[in-house]
């Protein structure tokens, strides 16, 4: 009975549920003590960060080694690719069908004339999205060493392949230092992310009580519809991507979910996927997941597979055309896809870039203000959860469903690691 009391007191996912309500009361009821509690919970995700870039090299060139195979790389990282372009194709359609149908913006009847065009620039901060082109060179790094000091993740994502596959190409009977070199820094990454994970209630108490500090609950009310539709979208697509995961790649993404809730929390705590990426990278390979297909598709989705945002972007594109009385044609709606289906690509560490993809977006169809895009400043925050979620588990689902494609999926631990829920070790 004892032992069960102290498993139950030094549980994670009770520390971090503990956390994150004494976040909502402390921001609600002291939102200046709230407000000022930022650093907390920035300071957790910089420790996280910290240990990102290296981690994913680690993984990435030691699942490329064990793998053996080249071309099987390159069927990983195209099938992720194609994967991820479905998907959050799928993703943006949907959320127009909810848009439509569920008709967030109907009723309000904004005035452009009480528009502040200056108000989104202060999320922005001048920032832009890069162009298609651009994105792409970007990811090639002009230096080793700038990649990882920049934290750019991509990069020492492309460096961290050629890396393996030329270490597989060696062979790792001609390089044994070298990879042993590896491994054994990972091991130590690994120990410093227990250390890490040992402060993250404290994080995500610090995040989610400037969250509700600085943006109240209040406002809940205020843009309730257009949260209704976000929140609803999000559940009906969990379920998409369950029929996924359970008929092609058989796994339960219920059973997923309890097994991985602490990190699910955690991200929803923080308000962002970075903060759990190494261990949910470590969940998935513990799984069944193999370390290449892991190491390959996780941080990849991390810039291509936003399907949590791109829901957003689409209920919202409607929303404030409903917003100022505008029925959107279907020809308006269709180029808004394809709009934000090259905005979206590069979202990922850009200050304010829902709000640069949907300016973008308005200016493109001239379907409502640009300046309109200022309506969902207070409502943005509050989406976060729901972005998250889904953003984070859309990548758990694709690396399952590349795993399950290249037959690296592990079925017996699969089942044994699900059915059983074993937390892994700090």
């Amino acid at each position: 009975m004892a032992e069960n009391k102290k498993r139950w007191w030094t549980s994670v996912f009770v520390q971090l549920l503990v956390a994150v309500v004494a976040g909502v009361l402390v921001g609600h009821f002291w939102p200046v003590l709230g407000a000022q509690l930022k650093p907390v919970g920035d300071g957790f995700i910089r420790l996280i960060k910290m240990i990102i870039a290296p981690l994913i090299f680690c993984v990435v060139v030691t699942g490329i080694a064990a793998v053996g195979d080249i071309k099987a790389v390159g069927r990983i990282g195209l099938k992720a690719i194609v994967y991820f372009e479905v998907v959050t194709t799928f993703a943006l359609l949907f959320g127009l069908v909810v848009a439509n149908v569920f008709r967030p913006g109907a009723g309000l009847d904004i005035n452009p004339a009480t528009l502040d065009p200056k108000a989104v620039a202060s999320q922005t901060k001048g920032g832009q999205l890069p162009s298609v082109g651009d994105f792409l060179l970007h990811t090639i790094p002009d230096s080793v060493v700038n990649a990882f000091a920049q934290n750019q993740l991509l990069q020492v994502l492309v460096f961290a392949v050629f890396f393996g596959v030329a270490l597989a190409a060696i062979g790792r009977e001609r390089a044994p230092l070298v990879l042993g070199f590896v491994d054994q820094v990972q091991q130590v990454i690994f120990k410093v992310m227990g250390w890490i994970m040992r402060v993250a209630p404290l994080g995500a108490f610090g995040a989610m009580a400037f969250i509700i500090g600085q943006y109240g609950l209040s406002t809940l009310g205020t843009y309730a519809k257009l949260i209704a539709a976000c929140y609803g979208a999000a559940v009906l697509f969990t379920l998409v991507l369950a029929a996924i995961s359970r008929f092609y790649a058989g796994v339960s993404v219920w059973k997923f979910l309890r097994y991985a809730r602490e990190e699910f929390l955690l991200a929803l705590g923080t308000a962002s996927t970075e903060s759990v990426m190494p261990r949910i990278m470590v969940k998935l390979t513990d799984a069944g997941c193999s370390r290449a297909a892991t190491g390959l598709v996780v941080p990849t989705g991390y810039s291509f597979n936003l399907d949590g945002a791109t829901i957003y972007l689409s209920i919202c594109t409607v929303f404030l055309a409903q917003a100022f009385g505008v029925e959107m044609t279907l020809g308006q709606q269709l180029l808004a896809v394809l709009i934000l289906m090259l905005t979206s690509k590069g979202m990922a560490g850009v200050p304010g870039s829902s709000f640069l993809a949907l300016s973008a977006t308005a200016a493109a169809i001239g379907a409502f203000p640009v300046a309109g895009v200022a309506l969902l400043l207070g409502a943005d925050r509050l989406m976060d959860s729901m972005r998250v979620f889904v953003n984070l588990l859309g990548n758990c689902v694709a690396t399952f469903v590349v795993a399950k494609s290249e037959g690296q999926l592990d079925r017996e631990k699969l089942r044994e690691t699900l059915d059983g829920a074993t937390p892994v070790a700090a």
